[in-house]
């Protein structure tokens, strides 16, 4: 449960940077409070798609990580974050990013952030 609750954590500072440093990725809110909560409930609706659909799509598109020598990993980090973006909407969280290429640049900060967050933080595990 704990590192459940580290990578969630570390997912919502990786979405804050993101949101932080890129225009067309927004979380909107009336307050403070309330953007803070909506930062942890798509870091775990971005935490369940990781969890569920991005190992489907990686074997998937098995020949095509092998193919770019591993690069295609940013096309699928993109996809996961769009795919956040659109089950954010669904569930009426105010969370939007705006196009592919916004979403490959989001997906890569998001997950340099998140691996230097998942280093710093403890996993529970002691």
């Amino acid at each position: 449960m704990m590192n459940f609750l580290v990578k969630t954590l570390a997912n919502a500072a990786a979405l804050a940077v993101a949101i932080w440093l890129l225009a067309d990725i927004t979380l909107t809110g009336d307050s403070t409070g309330k953007k803070a909560l909506t930062l942890v409930l798509v870091a775990l609706v971005f935490g369940i798609v990781n969890i569920l659909v991005k190992p489907v799509v990686k074997l998937l598109t098995l020949p095509l990580f092998i193919l770019t020598l591993g690069l295609f990993t940013l096309v699928v980090n993109a996809l996961m974050l769009l795919l956040t973006s659109w089950l954010a909407d669904k569930l009426d969280l105010n969370f939007h990013v705006e196009g592919f290429w916004t979403a490959v640049l989001g997906g890569l900060i998001i997950s340099v952030v998140s691996w230097a967050m998942n280093v710093v933080l403890p996993d529970g595990r002691d």
